[in-house]
Order: C-alpha cells, then sequence, then structure tokens
C-alpha cells in the first residue's frame, strides 16, 4: 500500500493542472511541463487537489501509485518553484565559464570541454569554481548536472574533480614510505 500515493497534490495559484484522459500538464510561471501517466492509475482533480488512485488491485498499479503521484508533485512544484544543482570545482587550474549557449570546463585535460546548454535548462558560474544548474523539469536538472560531473567525477586522494556541493568526498590515505 503507498503511502504516498494517499496523499493528494495541493496547486498552489498560478500553476494550472490539466488532465485530459492519461496526459497531466501543468502550466506556471516557469513553464509548461507535460506527463503522461500509465494505465494503471486514474487521476483525478478537485477544487485545487489532484488524486492519483490504482486502477485496479494488482502488483504493478500499487507500485506505479505513488510514481505518478510524485512525477506529477515535480511538475507542479518544477513550473511553480524549479529545482537547483549546485556544483563545485576542486583543483588548481580547474574553472568553468558559460559562453553563449555552452558551457566551458577547463579540467586539466590538453583542450577544455565544451558542453552545450540544454533548451530549458539555466546554467550560471557566479564563480569560476562554482556552478548552479536550474530548471523547471527535475529530471533534466539532476541530468545535465551529473553529465557535469561525468567530465572530471572526484577523486579520491586529492578531492580534485567536479563534484555536487552537498556531496562529502571520502578520502583515502596516500602511500608512505
Amino acid at each position: 500500500m503507498s503511502r504516498v500515493g494517499k496523499n493528494p497534490i495541493e496547486v498552489p495559484s498560478g500553476v494550472e493542472v490539466a488532465i485530459k484522459g492519461r496526459q497531466i500538464s501543468a502550466k506556471g510561471k516557469l513553464g509548461m511541463l507535460e506527463y503522461e501517466a500509465t494505465e494503471d492509475v486514474e487521476v483525478s482533480q478537485d477544487d485545487g487537489k489532484v488524486w492519483v488512485k490504482p486502477a485496479n488491485d494488482g502488483k504493478r498499479a500499487r507500485a506505479m501509485w505513488g510514481t505518478v503521484r510524485s512525477r506529477i508533485q515535480n511538475m507542479v512544484i518544477g513550473v511553480s518553484e524549479g529545482f537547483t544543482r549546485n556544483l563545485e570545482i576542486n583543483g588548481v587550474g580547474y574553472r568553468a565559464a558559460v559562453q553563449g549557449q555552452s558551457l566551458n570546463l577547463q579540467l586539466g585535460f590538453s583542450h577544455d570541454v565544451a558542453y552545450p546548454i540544454p533548451e530549458g535548462i539555466d546554467i550560471k558560474c557566479e564563480k569560476p569554481t562554482a556552478i548552479t544548474v536550474s530548471g523547471a523539469d527535475k529530471q533534466k536538472v539532476g541530468q545535465v548536472a551529473a553529465e557535469i560531473r561525468g567530465f572530471r567525477p572526484p577523486e579520491p586522494y586529492k578531492g580534485k574533480g567536479v563534484k555536487y556541493a552537498e556531496e562529502v568526498i571520502l578520502r583515502k590515505e596516500g602511500k608512505k614510505k
């Protein structure tokens, strides 16, 4: 039994949620997001709340109940407030800068890494060692942050590389004489 799925989704003012069959769309100040729910759940809306119920008593319906509710909740939060991931760059000579529609990363390779910024994502570099990835789609923001981190993940000996701001790097002891 899903404890997440039982709760209704509160729709804040300024956000419009439209349900047409299995297609759910949320529109707010940060844009519009769409999601197609599976046939295992039923989505309904009444007086500013969105309810998700399982269509039958099958195992997949119960599994998708909480998942669909979370996806719709993330859409509503995304179009009203947005999502943000912060990255930090550690290492001598490692830096980042936004140039036009691409993120230019200097990560100790022989050439700079140019990462094209996807549509719907906003990347800012307040400092050369700090990157802020923000947007309305939670999945897309996380994916872009993971791809940027993947160019030079942090290593455990000196901690050099690109890491999430809240990430803790477990450090290893170097070799002994």
